[in-house]
């Protein structure tokens, strides 16, 4: 029986941010709750294709698109998220560009049948709370986050540690009614119990969100419809033996700047392994397929390494029997990708909470090995001349 209840999802233009919630919205939708999911053109085209599909099932999941005012505020035509940035210096002017969704979806609000029960928006958009307030809805919101980064961050901002932490914007999830965490009880427990104290109960681990697909081509689109070339890795991959190829990929943001790629692949190289490399390289990129081009890395790695440009459906990767070990950055969505998919992690994180889901990985869980990454990277600048990691580092670790 249809419920009268229905929920309104906001969520950040980012694929980190994005893919959760539009599994979240599925599995929210098979309890007969209509879901509305708020979202712009290029997203709803790049996203679309599992959504549709949800939708022509028969589940009760509709998309709000809004126009995104991008050129308004200095960014490129089309640059409708965080990964079309061609620089993340522009990143503040993206958020701008976010602020102004507001007034229109508000305009919309009354149009929308039935009347939504609650907002569940990214923790991120902060200005979603005075939509909830005006319209006298709760105010929900998504933590991309682990219960173990959310509970280290507390005490860190408690202790006064570190002063800088207090720039987080923590005050305003004080308002929230509570917050969902794409994690599960019996990964994270003692943090799971902590975190709800300090959350009055009201935290909600509805994971893990990338398990809500069941079949391989909604595994092979969750997050680009325009995921192509599947049948080239995937067959190449049923020729592999079980457990024997390392699957690199370093997130949707990450971009290594062109000296650390290359001690990525030549430690790929050494290693002897079958693996899968997915190149990103952001502004960066030509200088990385020159050096591809002149060094002859894929002639000789050829039939043992595959290189991806562009999005890799990563889920449907993970499941293949023959991936043995996942080369990560530690964003929460790949940490817990590989956790369901039983394999071990290479870690290597770049930035923000990397460092804390490192040390859930390796220290607490104790399911993966670092490559000795010791410093964040900062996304707005080059680093050129910083190296972290060597290939010996990284074959060291696979």
């Amino acid at each position: 029986m249809a419920s009268s209840l229905h929920f309104l999802m906001i969520p950040l233009m980012c694929p980190g941010h994005l893919i959760p919630m539009v599994d979240m919205a599925k599995l929210i939708a098979q309890h007969s709750v209509t879901v509305t999911i708020v979202i712009t053109p290029r997203n709803a085209e790049r996203y679309g294709a599992v959504l549709n599909r949800a939708g022509a099932s028969g589940l009760p999941i509709n998309l709000l698109q809004l126009r995104f005012p991008a050129t308004d505020h200095g960014l490129p035509d089309g640059c409708e998220g965080v990964d079309d940035l061609p620089t993340f210096k522009l990143s503040k002017n993206f958020y701008d560009a976010c602020t102004t969704l507001q007034q229109p979806l508000e305009d919309m609000f009354n149009n929308l049948k039935p009347t939504p029960s609650c907002i569940i928006s990214d923790k991120n958009l902060s200005w979603t709370a005075d939509v909830a307030n005006k319209f006298r809805i709760p105010w929900v919101v998504f933590d991309g986050m682990s219960c173990f980064t959310q509970l280290v961050t507390h005490n860190l901002c408690a202790s006064k540690i570190h002063e800088k932490l207090t720039d987080f914007d923590t005050e305003v999830e004080l308002g929230a009614y509570g917050t969902i965490i794409n994690s599960f009880d019996d990964l994270e427990t003692k943090y799971v119990d902590e975190f709800k104290k300090i959350k009055q109960g009201r935290v909600w681990c509805i994971g893990p969100l990338s398990n809500s697909n069941k079949n391989d081509l909604d595994r092979a689109q969750r997050g680009s419809k325009d995921s192509i070339n599947n049948d080239g890795y995937m067959k190449w991959l049923d020729l592999q033996h079980d457990r024997s190829v390392i699957y690199t990929c370093l997130g949707s943001l990450t971009r290594l700047t062109p000296l650390q790629f290359i001690e990525l692949a030549l430690g790929l190289e050494d290693s002897q392994y079958p693996f899968i490399l997915v190149v990103k390289g952001g502004s960066r990129i030509e200088e990385i397929e020159k050096w591809l081009d002149e060094s002859g890395f894929e002639s000789r790695v050829k039939g043992r390494g595959v290189l991806i440009r562009g999005w890799a459906s990563q889920v449907l990767i993970l499941s293949h029997r023959a991936v043995g070990a996942f080369l990560t950055h530690c964003g929460w969505n790949s940490t817990i990708e590989g956790v369901c998919a039983g394999v071990p992690m290479i870690t290597w994180p770049q930035f923000a909470e990397q460092f804390f889901n490192e040390r859930l990985v390796v220290q607490v869980l104790g399911i993966g090995v670092g490559v000795g990454a010791q410093r964040a990277i900062h996304l707005e600048d080059a680093d050129d001349g910083v190296m972290q990691v060597e290939r010996e580092d990284v074959c060291k670790a696979i």
